[in-house]
């Protein structure tokens, strides 16, 4: 491990638990509207299963304001829990290091993220009107009646809440732990410990990085499929990083 010190609050950077309820809340409002429409559709016809996946498809398009807006609030939630953490160290370490905390290029990672937020917003009616438009497609060439696939297409709402509340929990680990990285990485530091929730729950790879020592530059392997990444920034991931600071001595 190079110089330097963990921070000497640890959870001062898990994940902020207020900031994902307010997102899984907001993104349910969208499934909600999906699930009203699903159930709204005549499927006497296999054309009503077509029209309603165009119907979810505008809804899409149609949303994308309210998505840039509800990203813009999670962001903010993530980025005031941040900087007050940041504050905090600030405090332990001098005034040197709240100089360096106060000019963090933080701005290019919001940006990113809250391009990624929309993208993911928009993509849940989208992804719904492109499971319901297969089901049909199927149906179709397989000669079934509308009527035998219904309950097939009544899921559609079911499927998308389940997705709408990994989005939650995913993305304000992920956002939080993108910009936490953006001002760890300013101030000098070399990179983190990884802290995980250390329950029965934690993923058996990510069980096994607790309490070890990563570069920014050269991150952990995260996923199944072999995918590098923060801690926190895979579905459902409950882990954050433990920032190691750089010695810095106070003016």
């Amino acid at each position: 491990m190079p110089e330097g010190t963990p921070l000497p609050i640890r959870d001062i950077f898990a994940r902020s638990r207020k900031a994902q309820a307010w997102y899984e809340r907001a993104l349910r409002r969208i499934t909600a509207q999906i699930d009203t429409l699903v159930r709204g559709f005549n499927y006497e016809e296999i054309d009503g299963a077509a029209r309603l996946a165009d119907t979810l498809e505008r809804y899409s398009n149609i949303i994308e304001p309210w998505a840039e807006a509800v990203g813009r609030r999670m962001m903010a939630d993530v980025a005031q829990r941040d900087w007050r953490a940041w504050t905090q160290v600030g405090r332990e370490i001098g005034r040197n290091l709240r100089e360096e905390i106060t000019t963090a290029p933080t701005g290019f990672a919001m940006q990113q993220a809250l391009k990624e937020q929309v993208g993911l917003i928009k993509s849940l009616p989208f992804e719904a009107a492109q499971r319901v438009r297969e089901i049909a497609t199927e149906a179709y060439i397989g000669g079934r009646r509308a009527a035998d696939i219904v309950d097939e297409i009544l899921e559609t709402g079911p499927i998308t809440r389940s997705r709408a509340t990994m989005i939650a929990r995913t993305e304000v680990s992920r956002t939080a732990a993108e910009l936490t990285a953006a001002r760890a990485k300013h101030i000098g530091s070399d990179g983190f410990i990884w802290r995980s929730a250390k329950d029965k729950d934690v993923r058996p790879r990510h069980r096994k990085l607790e309490g070890k020592f990563f570069r920014w530059d050269d991150l952990p392997i995260i996923g199944e499929q072999g995918e590098r990444g923060l801690p926190g920034a895979i579905y459902n991931c409950r882990c954050y990083p433990e920032v190691v600071v750089p010695m810095l001595v106070a003016a």
